[in-house]
Parts: structure tokens; sequence; C-alpha cells
């Protein structure tokens, strides 16, 4: 289904192709047609094999089996050691970073010495 904006509602409403693709009612300029192939080696979807190396594992269900699991463990750590190590350096560091913007702001509130 198409969407187009309405003017008076100001709301999306449901559209035909050509009013979605068109707002004001314009005209395309240009042929919506799709031009020749200028090289003729495109492969269509279609015509691939299912087993390219490309395509991979799908490991949706794997993750999905491990992120869903009731273990108690929040979902930012359990992927086990990596996600430990990213969770300790990112919390290291926002520490440090509060730490120093603190000691900036205490050295920035401090008068200048009269020389």
């Amino acid at each position: 289904m198409y969407y187009k904006f309405n003017g008076f509602t100001q709301r999306l409403v449901g559209a035909a192709a050509s009013a979605a693709y068109n707002p004001q009612g314009l005209k395309p300029i240009v042929s919506t047609e799709s031009p020749a192939l200028i090289f003729g080696t495109t492969k269509l979807a279609s015509d691939l094999p299912a087993t390219d190396s490309f395509l991979g594992k799908n490991k949706v269900p794997d993750l999905q089996k491990l992120f869903q699991k009731a273990d108690g463990l929040p979902v930012h750590l359990k992927r086990g050691v990596p996600d430990k190590l990213l969770y300790r350096t990112t919390m290291a560091l926002t520490i440090g970073g509060t730490i120093y913007c603190l000691v900036a702001l205490y050295m920035a509130s401090q008068p200048r010495s009269q020389k």
C-alpha cells in the first residue's frame, strides 16, 4: 500500500501508486519504463543457486536462542567475554570522562593568581 501526505488533514492517507509518487497531481517528465540493459551480465536473484558462498549460514535462529535464554544475564552480557570487555571498557571510559570533566570544572572555577 502506498501513502501520501494530505495537506488538509496533515496526516498520511492511503493512495494509489501514481498519486504517491506524483504528489499534487504532477505528471512525470521522464518515462517510468525501465531503460534497456547496457550490459547483459546481470543476474536475477531467482537465477542464483541457493548455496552461493556469499549468502552464508543464517545465524538468526541461533542468536534468538542465545538471547532469549532465561539465565538471568542482561542482554548486553549474554555473549560472554567480549561483551564483558566492551561493557567494562565503556564503564571505565564513562567514569574516567566524568572525573576529567569534574577536575576541569574545578580548575576553571579557581581564580587566576595575580603575579
